[in-house]
Formats: C-alpha cells, sequence, structure tokens
C-alpha cells in the first residue's frame, strides 16, 4: 500500500542523522528485511545506483524502491516520505536559529551523536563489504569472491593514496571485475 511506503521512507527520513551512509542499516532493515521490498542482491544493486546518480543515498534509494514496488506513483510518494521530516526539521531549526541564534546545546548534541553515526556508516560499510565478497551473503569460504576482495582492497587503496575521483574508480572497478568475469571464470 502506498501508505505503508511513505510511512515506511518517513521514517527513514527521520532517522537519518549523519547522512546516507549512516541510513544504510536503517533502510536495509525497513527494505529488505521488514517489508521483503527488495532482496540482500538487489539492495546492494540498490546502492551501487544510488551511488551513481545525483543526489542523497536515502532519497534516491525512495525513489528507486517506490517506482520498484509501486510504479512512478510509488516512487513519488516513497521520495515525498522521505524528504517530510528533513522539511519540516530544517524549517523548525531554521526559526529557532532565527529566534534564538545560540545553537550551542544543538551543537553539544549533535557533537555526541557523531561516534553513533560513525558506527551506523561502518556498519553499513561492512555489510555491502560483507555481501559483495561472500557471493551469497553467507560467509563460507566455497562462495568466497578473492577478486573482489583484492579489487576492495585495490580501490580502497587508490582512495586513501590518490583521492581519485570516486566515479572514475567505480567505473575502472567495474571495468576490471567484467574483464575478470570474462577471462578467469
Amino acid at each position: 500500500m502506498l501508505i505503508n511506503l511513505y510511512i515506511t521512507f518517513f521514517k527513514i527520513g527521520l532517522f537519518s542523522f549523519g547522512g546516507g551512509y549512516a541510513a544504510l542499516p536503517l533502510i536495509q532493515q525497513e527494505v529488505v528485511a521488514s517489508n521483503n521490498w527488495l532482496s540482500t542482491n538487489e539492495f546492494n544493486d540498490l546502492i551501487t545506483i544510488s551511488q551513481m546518480t545525483p543526489g542523497p543515498i536515502a532519497i534516491n534509494s525512495a525513489t528507486f524502491v517506490g517506482t520498484r514496488v509501486y510504479g512512478l506513483q510509488g516512487g513519488l510518494v516513497a521520495t515525498l516520505g522521505c524528504v517530510t521530516p528533513s522539511l519540516i526539521i530544517v524549517g523548525m531549526l531554521a526559526y529557532f536559529y532565527k529566534k534564538y541564534k545560540n545553537l550551542t546545546t544543538i551543537s553539544n548534541i549533535l557533537y555526541f551523536l557523531r561516534p553513533a553515526i560513525i558506527s551506523m556508516i561502518l556498519i553499513a560499510g561492512v555489510e555491502i563489504l560483507r555481501t559483495a565478497i561472500f557471493a551469497d551473503g553467507r560467509m563460507s569460504f566455497s562462495n568466497f569472491d578473492y577478486y573482489m576482495l583484492v579489487l576492495f582492497i585495490l580501490s580502497f587503496l587508490v582512495m586513501v593514496k590518490r583521492k581519485t575521483d570516486p566515479i572514475k574508480l567505480m567505473l575502472g572497478s567495474g571495468l576490471v571485475y567484467l574483464l575478470i568475469n570474462l577471462w578467469c571464470r
């Protein structure tokens, strides 16, 4: 139902502190586990698509999932659900900022939320890595993808050492993995 789609992405939008990466565990919980709108592999594809298109991950995810589940109308409803909390919260913060101009308390609260947000981003990254390295998401040596692990390590090192453009790195990694699959498997 469209109302369930709206409420789900409203909740995701409401609790997406720290940006899209921090919201990934929540999006995965709602989209894959709670509502069964996508499989784990489809969710990984969703993350890839969300990274390749302009805009925040949560909004791109909402549009993708909504469109996949209920067509264009679903995409609009899910996207609206995702942005509504931000519109309300930013509107309220702007009002209070203009009225009080002293955000020390809010700054302190946000400062102390950082460790939780960083841990959520780390959990999302580990989950994505796990599903990329293990073909079906289950951790066993029978479905371990050594090529993917090597490609991950090399990509990570290139990003850290050379600050390479992420788009070039994604395209290059995709091409290398395609070539590996064509020649080695």
